[in-house]
């Protein structure tokens, strides 16, 4: 008897405090579908805490909208401006605790990590990156903005990674049973 393979949907996110891409992709045993891709564009609201909201409500939204079963995560990068990691770990806090609100789980990965998934090479290009999506998921033309491919790369890697949740956001509860040996009595 064959075996059902249900289709599960990754939400991909490139968190950014200008641009954040977005990419969700379906999988269905060996079939992988491009379901949609884009930006959210926040250079046009002023302040900083109005950013944070308008990436909460967008991802909420988007999680609401498409319902995926999993959220992957571009990990920020270490660069030398503080401030910029600052804001931008904000970013993607902001953006986890928005997919934690629904429950949905999350990952996240290192942009060597996803170069590497996608094109083999952990020093590609965000054109390269995004040449390789236009073969794996058919897209006619590279966006304008990468931040959308890079954001579906982000989905990509995860699956190839074959799915594995290695966040954080599972309950205490299932922690527990997971690992009885590490309770104290």
């Amino acid at each position: 008897m064959g075996k059902v393979s249900k289709e599960k949907i990754i939400l991909g996110l490139d968190p950014g405090t200008t641009i954040m891409g977005y990419g969700l992709i379906s999988v269905n045993g060996s079939a992988i579908g491009l379901i949609q891709y884009g930006v959210i564009h926040l250079d046009k609201y002023t302040g900083h805490e109005l950013k944070l909201k308008k990436i909460f409500e967008r991802v909420l939204s988007l999680v609401d909208e498409y319902h995926p079963d999993e959220v992957a995560l571009e990990a920020p990068f270490f660069g030398k401006n503080v401030q910029s990691m600052l804001k931008l770990g904000r970013a993607q806090g902001v953006a986890m605790a928005a997919a934690l609100y629904r429950e949905v789980p999350i990952v996240e990965y290192a942009p060597k990590k996803v170069k590497q998934s996608v094109t083999g090479n952990g020093n590609a290009s965000k054109e390269q990156v995004a040449k390789m999506l236009m073969t794996l998921l058919h897209i006619k033309e590279v966006p304008k903005l990468l931040d959308a491919t890079d954001a579906l790369a982000v989905a990509l890697c995860h699956h190839f990674q074959k799915g594995v949740t290695q966040s954080s956001s599972r309950s205490w509860e299932t922690f527990l049973k997971e690992n009885p040996q590490r309770i104290k009595s």
